[in-house]
């Protein structure tokens, strides 16, 4: 079985408790200028993908104070990085007053490595998923890695978003790119310095589920490698929340067309449409509040390859895959796939504590949630003669709970802990990251 330890900055915010003293006061710190948003030491141990280590980091621009708790520019740096060779290299840039003017820019760069990513077939519950093909005390064992695969990617986004209406409707502008490599797992990698009886099989058909779909022609020979994709954006956002970090009220809402240019040996051209609503209800002022998300995304035209389905896109930000820690919790980390997928949001959230460490203003709040998804529009692939869907697709649910610590509004330590309904999509999941999921 995997040992899994991780150490996180929320060891330190619950440390800080015992020193901190609540503060009734709803006087808000002044914040002005470039600050130091806080950083979170990543450190963790996997049995197959080895020990992580690395850092993460906010910088927050206050400007000169009015738009706390929102910031004016903020700088976020991520370096992780494990022995077996996984990893995450990025930086983004988020400018509300790009060149001194109304127009909001956000650059996303980054370069990431997964020795062992989810991959669970198309169309949901119509391609089997089966624990027992991952476990080693069972009769049914294939591999650790049988629902795996190898993927390096290099990937850059570049948005605009121009004021058209007191800055709550907004018009959006941007451009993409993904170079993408595909692989097997590299088993001789991932059994370096283990024993012999916990060794990985060697790949094939029936150890690698990623094989066994090239082997029969489900994934095209073109495409199994991966490639690389050229993407521009449009669209409109209505956005009129009370504040970005963790909204209370308001709506923000969202409709944008993504198309990928076809360029001859590199690319497939597609058009892509993606909604996302969200709303926010308060029910007790600043303490407790209700919101939920619901999003549609699918394929207009064209064909979009198999290594680009697994990727739910905003003008925010760019999630990988449809299930797990940031779009259906509980439920495995891109079990639904296909090329249109609906899925929504429902959490109760409360800040049941407001205090200050230092300066600094601090809150704890927790909540509880249920996230649901389907494939609305399957992915079309060649079946081989002997190729039968396990089942019909519906909708997969997870549900559970979770807890945040927040500095200054704006660096939120989150930790979810989700569980699925259906074991045909796991059994559950603990996720720590940062920020509210919307």
């Amino acid at each position: 079985m995997k040992k899994l330890f991780t150490l996180s900055i929320t060891i330190l915010a619950l440390t800080s408790l015992v020193f901190a003293q609540a503060d009734t006061s709803k006087t808000i710190s002044s914040k002005k200028g470039w600050k130091f948003g806080g950083g979170l030491p990543a450190i963790a141990y996997d049995s197959d993908t080895g020990f992580k280590y690395g850092a993460l980091a906010n910088f927050f621009d206050w400007g000169d104070g009015s738009w706390y708790p929102n910031y004016l520019r903020s700088i976020y740096l991520e370096a992780t990085y494990t022995t077996k060779g996984s990893g995450i290299f990025r930086f983004i840039y988020d400018d509300k007053k790009f060149l001194n003017s109304d127009i909001r820019f956000v650059g996303d760069i980054g370069y990431f490595t997964e020795s062992a990513l989810d991959f669970y077939g198309f169309n949901g519950y119509e391609s089997n998923y089966s624990y027992s093909f991952e476990d080693k005390t069972s009769s049914d064992y294939k591999s650790r890695m049988y629902y795996r695969l190898n993927r390096k990617q290099i990937r850059g986004i570049f948005d605009f978003q121009f004021p058209l209406y007191e800055n709550k409707l907004r018009a959006v502008a941007g451009y993409s790119f993904y170079q993408v490599n595909i692989s097997s797992v590299n088993v001789d990698n991932l059994n370096n310095g283990k024993d012999e009886a916990d060794k990985l099989p060697a790949i094939s058909d029936s150890t690698s589920l990623y094989q066994s779909y090239i082997n029969n022609g489900i994934i095209k020979t073109d495409q199994k490698d991966g490639g690389f994709i050229n993407q521009i954006k449009t669209g409109l956002v209505w956005d009129t929340r009370d504040n970005e970090a963790l909204p209370t009220k308001g709506i923000w809402t969202e409709a944008i067309l993504i198309g990928s240019m076809d360029i001859p040996d590199f690319n497939y051209g597609y058009l892509q449409f993606v909604a996302t609503h969200r709303q926010y209800f308060s029910l007790i002022k600043d303490r407790m509040s209700v919101a939920y998300r619901l999003v549609y995304s699918g394929r207009i035209a064209g064909e979009t390859p198999f290594y680009m389905l697994p990727y739910y896109m905003n003008t925010k930000e760019i999630k990988d895959g449809f299930g797990g820690s940031k779009t259906i919790r509980g439920v495995l980390r891109s079990r639904v796939v296909g090329d249109g997928v609906a899925f929504g949001n429902i959490e109760w959230r409360w800040r049941f504590l407001n205090t200050k460490i230092g300066s600094h203003d601090f809150y704890i709040a927790m909540s509880l949630f249920a996230d649901a998804g389907t494939v609305t529009q399957k992915y079309n692939f060649q079946k081989p003669t002997n190729f039968e869907a396990h089942n019909n697709e519906s909708i997969h649910l997870g549900y559970g709970g979770g807890i945040r610590f927040a500095f200054d509004q704006n660096l939120i330590v989150a930790v979810d802990y989700g569980m699925a309904l259906d074991e045909q999509d796991g059994s559950s999941g603990l996720y720590i990251g940062l920020g509210w999921l919307f």
